[in-house]
C-alpha cells in the first residue's frame, strides 16, 4: 500500500513553528534580560531604531523576497524546478543594489535621522551600527524567499533560529565582558547583536545554498530569460517595496509621535521614553509570542495560494482560506483568555513591572484579529493583490495615528492602547471583505 504524502503546507508550517517556538522562546527571555540590564528607558532607546530598520528592509528586501517566493512557486506548479536558482540571482541582484545604497545613506545621516526625525540624539550611534546589517538583512532574506517558493523551509527556519542565538550569545558575552570591566549593558550591544546574528544566518544560507550545488553540479537550467523575468520581478516587486516603504514611514511616524504625545499628556521625556520601552518592548513581546503559529502558516501560505493560482485551483485557494480562519480565530480567543487572567502576574513575574500587566491585560483583546491579519495579509500577497493589503493597513495605521494625536495627549496612553484594538478589528473585516470580492471564499 502505498504511503501518503504529507502536504507540503502542513510539513513547512510544522517546521517553522517548532523553530519559531524555539526562537521566540530564546527571544522572549532575551527581553527580560535586556529588560534588567538596560532598563525600560534603555529599551524605549533601543525601539526607536525599529521603525528605521523597517524602511530599510523594506525599501531593500520586502518587496523582492515576496517576488523570489511567488515566482519560484509559479513556475515550479508548470515543472520549471530547474529556473529556481536563476530567480534567485535576479532578485539578489536587485535587493543587494539597493542595500549597499542604504547603508552608505544611512551611515553618513544617522545624526540627522536621530536628531531632526527621532528627537532623540542618543539613537545616532545605534543606526550607525544598525546600518551594517541592512546588506546581510537583504541577502538573507532572499535566500529564504528561494527556499519557501521551493516549499522547504527546513533552511530558513534553521536560518532564523540560528541568528536568534548568535544575536543572544554576542550580547551575553559582551555583558560578561562589561561585569568584569564594571560597565553596564548599553543599547548599543543589543544593536551590535542584531548586526552579528544577520551576519550569521546570511552565513548559514549561503553554505546551504553552496551545498545544494555541490550535490547538483550539473543541474541544467535550460534557456533562461533574463531580462524577461528581471523584467516582471521588478514590476512585481516595486509595488509592494513601496507599500511596505510607505507603510514604514508611517510606522516610524508613529514611534515618533507616541513618546512626544506623551509628553504633552505631562509626562518627563525618561518617563515617556519608560511607557514606550515597556509597550514595545514588553507587553507586545509577549502579546505576540503565540503569534509564532500564524506567522508559519502566513510564510507557507503566500507559496502555497501563488501555486494553486498558477494551476487554477480555485477550491483549493477557498478551502485554504477557510481552514486558515478557522485555525486563527479559535487560538486568539483562547491567547484572550489567558492574558486577561495571568496579564498581572506575567508583569510581575517576568517583567517585575506593575505597568508591563496593564498593557497586556488591554492588549488581550486584539490576540484574535492581530493573528487573523498576518495569515490573511499573505492571501492577498500570493494572490497578487498586494494593493488590497496595502490599503487595508494603511486605514489601519492612519487610525492608530489618529489615536495617538487625538487621545493620548487627553488620557495617556490608555489612547493608544484603544486605537491599536480599533485599527486590528476594522483591518480584519477589510481584509476578509477583500477576499469575499475576490470570490475566493464565501
Amino acid at each position: 500500500m502505498k504511503k501518503k504524502n504529507t502536504h507540503p503546507l502542513i510539513t513547512g508550517t510544522l517546521i517553522l513553528t517548532l523553530t519559531g517556538l524555539a526562537s521566540r522562546f530564546i527571544g522572549f527571555f532575551y527581553k527580560i534580560f535586556l529588560s534588567r540590564t538596560i532598563g525600560a528607558e534603555g529599551i524605549g532607546i533601543y525601539q526607536m531604531i525599529f521603525p528605521i530598520y523597517g524602511v530599510c528592509y523594506a525599501f531593500t528586501t520586502a518587496g523582492v523576497e515576496i517576488a523570489i517566493s511567488r515566482f519560484i512557486s509559479g513556475e515550479m506548479a508548470k515543472g520549471k524546478k530547474e529556473w529556481a536558482r536563476s530567480i534567485l540571482w535576479i532578485g539578489l541582484s536587485m535587493s543587494l543594489s539597493l542595500s549597499f545604497l542604504t547603508t552608505f545613506l544611512v551611515y553618513t545621516y544617522a545624526d540627522f535621522i536621530a536628531i531632526h526625525l527621532l528627537h532623540e540624539a542618543r539613537c545616532g550611534n545605534l543606526l550607525r551600527i544598525m546600518s551594517v546589517t541592512v546588506s546581510f538583512g537583504a541577502c538573507h532574506s532572499c535566500i529564504s524567499g528561494y527556499y519557501y517558493g521551493l516549499q522547504r523551509t527546513a533552511v530558513p527556519a534553521s536560518a532564523q533560529l540560528f541568528e536568534q542565538l548568535v544575536r543572544v550569545a554576542a550580547v551575553y558575552i559582551i555583558y560578561q565582558v562589561g561585569l568584569e570591566e564594571g560597565k553596564n549593558l548599553s543599547p548599543a550591544a543589543a544593536v551590535i547583536g542584531l548586526v552579528l546574528g544577520e551576519f550569521a544566518s546570511m552565513l548559514f544560507g549561503l553554505f546551504a545554498l553552496s551545498s545544494e550545488s555541490l550535490r547538483n553540479p550539473k543541474e541544467k537550467r535550460g534557456n533562461f530569460p533574463v531580462r524577461a523575468f528581471a523584467g516582471r520581478m521588478f514590476l512585481e516587486a516595486a509595488p509592494v517595496s513601496a507599500n511596505r516603504v510607505c507603510m514604514n514611514l508611517l510606522g516610524s511616524a508613529e514611534a515618533i509621535l507616541l513618546p512626544l504625545t506623551l509628553q504633552q499628556y505631562g509626562l518627563t521625556v525618561e518617563r515617556a521614553l519608560s511607557v514606550y520601552g515597556t509597550l514595545t518592548g514588553m507587553a507586545m513581546a509577549f502579546i505576540q509570542f503565540p503569534s509564532v503559529l500564524t506567522n508559519a502558516v502566513s510564510v507557507m501560505l503566500l507559496s502555497s495560494v501563488s501555486e494553486s493560482q498558477a494551476a487554477g485551483n480555485q477550491n483549493q485557494i477557498a478551502r485554504t482560506i477557510r481552514k486558515t480562519i478557522s485555525l486563527c480565530l479559535p487560538l486568539g480567543i483562547a491567547c484572550t483568555l489567558f492574558f486577561l487572567l495571568a496579564g498581572k502576574f506575567v508583569g510581575r513575574f517576568f517583567f517585575k513591572s506593575e505597568m508591563a500587566g496593564d498593557f497586556i491585560i488591554t492588549l488581550a483583546w486584539i490576540c484574535p484579529f492581530l493573528y487573523l491579519n498576518s495569515t490573511l495579509h499573505s492571501i492577498l500577497n500570493g494572490l497578487g493583490k498586494t494593493a488590497s493589503g496595502f490599503i487595508n493597513n494603511l486605514i489601519g495605521i492612519m487610525i492608530r495615528i489618529f489615536f495617538i494625536l487625538a487621545c493620548v495627549p487627553k488620557v495617556g496612553v490608555q489612547g493608544y492602547l484603544w486605537g491599536i484594538l480599533a485599527n486590528q478589528l476594522f483591518v480584519s473585516i477589510l481584509n476578509i471583505n477583500a477576499l469575499k470580492e475576490e470570490r475566493k471564499f464565501s
